[in-house]
């Protein structure tokens, strides 16, 4: 498989941005399949960029609205348009997007697009590459459930990549792309078969615990009532929280709450979750991710340090898997935690700086600060992948 990533900083006047998106493209052997791969900033008209892409290229084009995005050949790009092109002739590429997905119809809506991107597959899908929206209500489907449905469509073990869109850190304007659709609340997917062999790494940039430290003792999905013996707003008072707040996801994008999630084999993934709101009616808290009942709550730090050493450990674990396959890599997607860049501070672009200077020679890179990212890891026990949702985590996809 080829790619070619692509970038305008012109998000204005989409005829100059267009023009210049195709200019980079020139030379680019576009084989008999393709699909795109597009991050912009949350001001950008996409429905009017797509109709003007689709005059030239016909290929599903899948993306979401990004606050920042990471590419091999620019680095750190704090605005714009960003495009990854990937092609083959030994590839098939299958792309949809739901409607708005709540909790009532998500399992419906993710299993009939996964069944209906199947069906028109040459060949079995071997990946999928999703992005969707961040939980901010509480009829928001949590990350662990979008990741969970499109595992159980695909009713065998195939890797689920991706992350969820994020805008300016203003939580109300994330959108994911399909063709010339946009949706807000809702779940982009693309499916891929033929000659791949996809190798990805998760690494955590959690690595210091506080002096917090409850047993979940009842919650559903993503959202916690109890802690212990208390609710979840009471155990929060105690330990000197701000709680007065509906919308928090601001306030704790920097505060991981870390839990231990149990799979149905008896093993355990660790996982970092961020609190997106609470809720005053019923004393709980709301996360990007699930908080199964039984499972150890705590509070973790990230620095600067930690964020710039996941970045050259996690291309040096894609370089070891790489090197594991008589195949021929070209093409590198990453997600990284929003508040990975909060953490860099002043130095907002060393996390893209150690990417750039990470990057093995002739490989294409599209990458975007997530507001939670989808990445297989391995389990505490067993020798054996699963699918999982993370937050304050790099996650890098090598095809």
């Amino acid at each position: 498989m080829d790619s070619v990533t692509l970038y305008t900083d012109e998000i204005d006047d989409l005829e100059d941005a267009a023009k210049e998106l195709f200019s980079q493209a020139e030379g680019f052997d576009f084989k008999e399949h393709s699909l795109g791969i597009l991050m912009v900033e949350d001001e950008t008209d996409y429905t009017g960029l797509y109709g003007l892409l689709s005059e030239r290229w016909k290929f599903p084009i899948i993306g979401c609205t990004a606050m920042a995005m990471l590419l091999g050949t620019e680095g750190y790009c704090g605005s714009g348009i960003s495009l990854l092109i990937m092609s083959a002739d030994d590839c098939s590429f299958a792309a949809g997007v739901t409607g708005i997905i709540n909790q009532d119809n998500y399992r419906e809506e993710l299993a009939k697009l996964y069944r209906s991107l199947s069906d028109s597959l040459e060949g079995g899908e071997k990946l999928a590459v999703t992005y969707g929206c961040p939980v901010m209500e509480e009829t928001h489907v949590s990350g662990d459930d979008v990741d969970r449905a499109i595992s159980d469509a695909a009713g065998k073990d195939i890797p689920v990549f991706g992350g969820l869109a994020s805008d300016g850190f203003n939580f109300t304007r994330s959108r994911v792309f399909f063709n010339g659709k946009e949706v807000k609340n809702g779940q982009v997917l693309a499916l891929v078969s033929g000659n791949i062999r996809p190798k990805y790494v998760c690494v955590n940039s959690v690595k210091n615990l506080a002096n917090f430290s409850y047993e979940v003792t009842k919650s559903d999905s993503n959202q916690v009532f109890r802690l212990g013996d208390s609710t979840f707003l009471e155990a929060m008072n105690k330990a000197g929280f701000t709680t007065d707040k509906t919308d928090v996801m601001g306030d704790y994008i920097l505060t991981p709450f870390v839990t231990s999630i149990p799979k149905e084999d008896g093993d355990h993934v660790e996982a970092a979750r961020v609190l997106s709101f609470l809720n005053h009616n019923n004393d709980s808290g709301v996360f990007l991710g699930s908080m199964p009942e039984g499972s150890l709550l705590r509070i973790g730090f990230i620095n600067r340090d930690d964020v710039q050493e996941s970045v050259r450990q996690a291309f040096e674990d894609i370089r070891q898997e790489m090197d594991k396959e008589d195949y021929e890599y070209h093409t590198l997607l990453c997600s990284t935690c929003a508040a990975r860049f909060l953490a860099l501070a002043s130095n907002t672009r060393a996390e893209a700086e150690a990417c750039k200077s990470s990057l093995p020679e002739g490989f294409s890179l599209l990458g975007l600060y997530a507001y939670g990212e989808f990445c297989p890891v391995k389990g505490e026990k067993k020798e054996r992948d699963y699918n999982m949702f993370h937050n304050f985590t790099f996650a890098i996809l090598a095809l």
